[in-house]
């Protein structure tokens, strides 16, 4: 079977809760990826940044990015998966969600994240389809 913890990227960089987000979008830039976790003084997973949160939560209500920081943009729920939960399972949450990476957790501390591509690479193409169908349909 295989897990979330086969198909994750490892060691995910976080942005801390205190940073702006013109930190996170040069974290974001540097590491070439659109979104990262949000970890709390305590390492504590306290939900995810993307770029898009960047722009339409930030930019296009007129504040500033320099001063708005990541923890300001924490949305109330954070969706996550467990390091051993089967590949169907993360499916199942990101489609349940509609959202194009998860966190992966082992004993509630942030082992990595999970992508769309991820799951691309690791399930044969139909499941792959019915996930990216899901997750990118318009409300």
């Amino acid at each position: 079977m295989t897990t979330a913890r086969d198909i994750m990227t490892p060691e995910a960089t976080c942005v801390r809760w205190s940073e702006t987000l013109v930190d996170a979008a040069r974290k974001m830039a540097d590491l070439g990826v659109g979104a990262l976790p949000i970890c709390g003084p305590d390492e504590k997973l306290m939900g995810m940044l993307t770029d898009r949160d960047i722009v339409v939560k930030c930019i296009a209500q007129g504040k500033d990015p320099a001063r708005c920081t990541a923890g300001e943009l924490a949305q109330d729920e954070i969706v996550t998966v467990g390091a051993d939960d089967s590949a169907e399972q993360v499916m199942s949450v990101m489609s349940e969600h509609r959202i194009r990476r998860v966190p992966v957790i082992d004993h509630h501390v942030l082992v990595g994240i999970i992508a769309q591509a991820d799951v691309a690479r690791a399930m044969p193409d139909p499941q792959v389809g019915d996930l990216v169908g899901t997750v990118s349909a318009d409300s």
